[in-house]
């Protein structure tokens, strides 16, 4: 996994259904296609040091987001959808 630009890696996640926490705005969680909140969630460093995400971090996250590093970059770079993040997270019994 090659590092990633904070800045794309949050916005992608937004456009996947993850919402910025309103207690801290490094923290996403992902609320699934109907709009339910789920405990699903993934945090970014803050900071002029952090504006890339390392691939340790990005590893830290897919695990967060209970994906495999090749899947979470397929969730950030958006080859995967939303609704295919969902089914994922519905077969892993993460999402109810």
């Amino acid at each position: 996994m090659n590092p990633k630009n904070r800045t794309d890696v949050e916005n992608a996640l937004e456009k996947k259904g993850f919402k910025k926490s309103q207690n801290d705005h490094r923290k996403f969680i992902y609320h699934t296609l109907n709009g339910q909140k789920t405990a699903v969630w993934t945090k970014t460093s803050h900071g002029s040091g952090h504006r890339e995400i390392s691939p340790s971090n990005l590893s830290r996250m897919a695990r967060q987001c209970q994906l495999s590093g090749k899947d979470f970059e397929l969730l950030i770079d958006c080859p995967m959808s939303q609704c295919m993040y969902e089914k994922r997270l519905f077969n892993k019994d993460v999402v109810k």
